[in-house]
């Protein structure tokens, strides 16, 4: 997804961008996810004052991952609203003024979405996708799945500080 910056700031006419991206080199390597769909990225690029350019839009698609309880599969469907601003610029360092929004500077004419679309939506993965909100989980004593049978381990923890008490009582 390339944008002609120069062509676009001095055009009055906002440009659509509409694109599928895979997402598989993104995601290569992490436990918790097991493969992704493609990414729909549906944007728009807008000229407004400064020389600035607003990219505007969402980025929507689906990511097969593993409950963080119990490590079924789970389909987990991603809608991210996308908001960036452009500016070309000699100083790609440049920092926003005092009230100024947040701009990310340019060297180039020609710039290129695809990294700051794969930043949002590295950014807003889910921290721990769930089957359920009842999901029991994993026994952490014999790894039964707790959803399907109790296993009837003792899984009441005393802290250590605190377990001589305990036989205080047994007199």
């Amino acid at each position: 997804m390339i944008l002609q910056l120069r062509q676009l700031a001095s055009s009055d006419r906002p440009v659509d961008l509409h694109q599928e991206l895979d997402i598989s080199h993104v995601i290569k390597g992490r436990k918790d996810i097991a493969g992704a769909g493609p990414l729909k990225a549906d944007l728009r690029a807008v000229s407004s004052e400064g020389g600035v350019v607003r990219v505007t839009g969402n980025l929507a698609g689906q990511l097969d991952m593993f409950c963080s309880r119990c490590l079924k599969p789970v389909s987990h469907k991603v809608d991210i609203p996308f908001e960036e601003s452009f500016k070309q610029s000699d100083h790609s360092d440049s920092e926003p003024e005092d009230g100024e929004e947040e701009v990310t500077y340019v060297a180039e004419d020609q710039l290129n979405l695809v990294p700051y679309i794969e930043e949002a939506l590295l950014l807003n993965l889910p921290y721990a996708v769930i089957c359920s909100d009842d999901c029991k989980g994993l026994c952490p004593i014999c790894g039964t799945d707790r959803n399907e049978r109790d296993c009837g381990c003792n899984t009441e923890r005393i802290d250590p500080r605190l377990a001589s008490l305990g036989d205080f009582f047994k007199k």
